[in-house]
């Protein structure tokens, strides 16, 4: 193998991996949005969810059962 071939093959391969760290990049960063509006919607349905608890008031199995029990 000459040193040009060699040298060719080297860059093709830089560029290769140039192309595969930027799509992993591509994708990581798709993933982290995704991440990021799962987590804002946990925070939206877990207020919602204590916000109807608060309305509903409490609940029957935690009061003391009347005193003819």
């Amino acid at each position: 193998m000459t040193d040009t071939s060699r040298l060719d093959a080297l860059e093709i391969r830089v560029v290769h991996q140039d192309e595969v760290i930027e799509d992993l990049n591509k994708t990581i960063i798709a993933q982290w949005k995704e991440i990021d509006r799962l987590t804002r919607e946990i925070v939206m349905l877990s207020d919602r969810m204590a916000s109807a608890e608060q309305s509903i008031g409490p609940d029957a199995g935690d009061e003391a059962p009347p005193p003819h029990w």
